[in-house]
């Protein structure tokens, strides 16, 4: 069926009428490409099908239409709708490919900036506006796992493709969302849905590549985050800034770790249960009772620590400054992975 499709369709559905005859196979393979074509320029099935039924009437007024001719009509509609909807899962599956891949630039240093800003309008995402960027925890994921597949469809059923964008990244899930009003309500959602998980969210960043930065931010937050077993299912990025600043320089945080906690290594039993011991104080913000809990151990046990602690480094943690010096060193250590790592060059 060509330019004159509807006059092709009449000639058709008339001589049916008059013959009873069935519709031959290319005569249906016909009827199909027109719904594929159909579907190509963007006409809805049920406009085209009430479009055909209406020549279809005029055609057949005043003609015997007995149930051969019924049954070539409703395979002639079946065709119709055979093709449209062929055209249509394809014009679906070369979307989605597309909005991968666009999702993929967002997230990728590499992208041409310019481009990205061209089809994020495509998708109906306004790049000028500031965007967040959540990253759960675990690998193995993939968008074509049913879980992945369920997540994406509950979240859009809930924000709308214009709000939320969901990806794979290095097998971890990102879910890009605009900043503002709604943000919250997004990552909590999404940090429900991801069963558990730890998420973390970077801060909010305008621009072509505000949204590669973002998730940047959430995903190295997130690895630090898991290597110092930080507290909370939800963090952000913004909050543990300070672990960049402190990995900016490693040989001067090494030489903290070293000059500071060092000596620890000649305690009996090494280091770590001191370490141990100096972080469970800290998170208790310094209340003897609470660390001594959190360690099981008795006060008079954990005062005896705190004093070896003292006495091997010098430095006190009931003393403002010197408690600041211990926190740093001991949270470098974490970073550091030290003493099972130790660096460079330690005693």
């Amino acid at each position: 069926m060509a330019s004159s499709e509807g006059d092709v369709w009449a000639r058709l559905l008339e001589e049916v009428a008059r013959s009873g005859r069935r519709l031959r196979r290319e005569e249906l393979e016909a009827l199909r490409e027109y719904g594929d074509h159909a579907a190509e320029q963007g006409r809805g099935l049920a406009e085209l099908i009430d479009e055909r039924l209406a020549a279809t009437a005029q055609v057949w007024e005043g003609l015997p239409v007995d149930a051969a001719s019924m049954g070539a009509l409703r395979a002639a509609v079946a065709a119709l709708a055979a093709g449209h909807g062929r055209a249509y899962r394809e014009r679906l599956r070369r979307e989605e490919a597309g909005r991968r891949q666009f999702v993929a630039d967002l997230l990728s240093s590499r992208s041409d900036l310019g481009r990205l800003a061209e089809h994020a309008e495509r998708f109906g995402l306004n790049l000028a506006c500031a965007h967040v960027v959540a990253v759960a925890d675990g690998d193995g994921y993939d968008l074509d796992d049913p879980l992945v597949r369920g997540l994406e469809r509950q979240l859009l059923a809930r924000f709308g493709e214009q709000e939320v964008l969901l990806a794979v990244k290095h097998g971890r899930l990102v879910c890009i969302a605009p900043s503002g009003q709604g943000e919250d309500a997004v990552v909590r959602a999404f940090a429900e849905l991801t069963e558990g998980r730890r998420v973390v969210v970077g801060r909010p960043h305008s621009g072509p590549g505000g949204v590669v930065h973002s998730y940047e931010e959430a995903r190295q937050a997130l690895e630090q985050a898991d290597q110092l077993g930080l507290p909370g299912r939800v963090l952000h990025a913004a909050d543990l800034l300070v672990l960049p600043v402190l990995l900016r320089d490693r040989e001067a945080l090494e030489e903290l770790v070293r000059s500071v906690l060092g000596p620890l290594g000649k305690a009996r039993g090494g280091a770590k249960p001191l370490l141990e011991t100096l972080t469970a104080y800290a998170e208790s913000r310094y209340v003897t009772a609470e660390a001594a809990r959190r360690l099981g151990l008795s006060v008079r046990a954990l005062a005896y620590r705190i004093a070896h602690i003292v006495r091997l480094t010098g430095l006190d943690p009931d003393d403002a400054l010197q408690r600041y010096t211990l926190e740093t060193a001991v949270f470098g250590a974490r970073l550091l992975g030290w003493p099972d790592e130790p660096a460079p060059d330690s005693p």
